[in-house]
């Protein structure tokens, strides 16, 4: 598809595969091509998740190419390097109309900017070597892109804190144990584990599937009672749009909707169609 990022479509399945040597630095062109990749993801009606990888069983990717941005003459030009890109830092960090699931397959260490790129993933597994690391803080600057903003969402605040101030590597086992992973196995079942995964979720309905992370999204901010209301909201509006949630409404009063309690009393296998 592109030079550093490449997608092929197996089933219900896009697998994108990140793949700019030696270590899968993340550049403007390199963020064009995720996004590339993720759009077709979000715009092709017959994909459903999306896999996420590195080349090798090294590296994730490295993160921010750092030795480009030595080469600039400013702070502003370092910025604007990895500012205002479709899809934010790394194509993938801000797409927020992206409603399909990703799954990070982590192959290898997952640093800076690769770490959040595997935050911005749905669901992850882990190779069982694989390393997660912030070395910011020792670089001058702040892991912004996505880690302050969704790490200590998803670990124990002093936990993440201590993983920013201190820049070390947490491995694969310590953040399943966090409950960051999902899964950890040998490096050679990676992508089997990734892939059986990803069908898994495939059979979902897929306008479930992408209501999932459009309620979710909606309501994780919101006091349990409200976050209810969200959801009555939509019920109540008769897919009129007023809930502000419209692929859960669409969801609601779609065929599918009732597919699934026919399949279900028929005993077969629900025919989902996405309408």
């Amino acid at each position: 598809m592109g030079d550093f990022v490449h997608a092929a479509k197996h089933g219900h399945v896009l697998e994108i595969l990140m793949d700019r040597p030696p270590a899968n630095a993340i550049n403007r062109q390199f963020s064009t091509e995720m996004y590339e990749a993720l759009s077709w993801l979000k715009d092709d009606v017959d994909l459903r998740v999306g896999l996420v990888t590195g080349t090798g069983e090294r590296i994730f990717s490295a993160g921010w190419d750092l030795k480009d941005i030595a080469k600039v003459e400013s702070n502003a030009d370092a910025l604007n390097s990895a500012d205002g890109l479709e899809g934010g830092f790394a194509g993938i960090v801000e797409f927020w109309d992206l409603k399909k699931p990703v799954i990070g397959a982590v192959n290898g260490v997952a640093v800076g900017g690769g770490f959040e790129i595997a935050l911005a993933c749905d669901v992850l597994v882990a190779a069982d070597h694989a390393e997660f690391f912030l070395p910011e803080m020792q670089r001058g600057f702040l892991p912004d892109a996505g880690a302050i903003q969704r790490l200590p969402r998803l670990l124990p605040y002093n936990v993440a804190m201590e993983l920013f101030l201190t820049g070390r590597r947490m491995g694969a086992d310590e953040a399943k144990h966090w409950g960051l992973v999902h899964d950890v196995v040998p490096r050679q079942q990676l992508m089997e584990r990734a892939r059986s995964l990803a069908a898994e979720i495939a059979d979902g309905a897929p306008l479930a599937l992408q209501a999932l992370k459009e309620a979710l999204g909606a309501m994780m901010h919101l006091p349990l009672p409200e976050s209810f209301e969200v959801t009555r909201c939509a019920i109540r509006g008769g897919g009129d749009g007023s809930s502000g949630l419209p692929i859960y409404e669409k969801m609601l009063f779609s065929d599918d909707f009732m597919e699934g309690a026919r399949a279900f009393a028929e005993k077969r296998k629900p025919n989902f169609k996405g309408e």
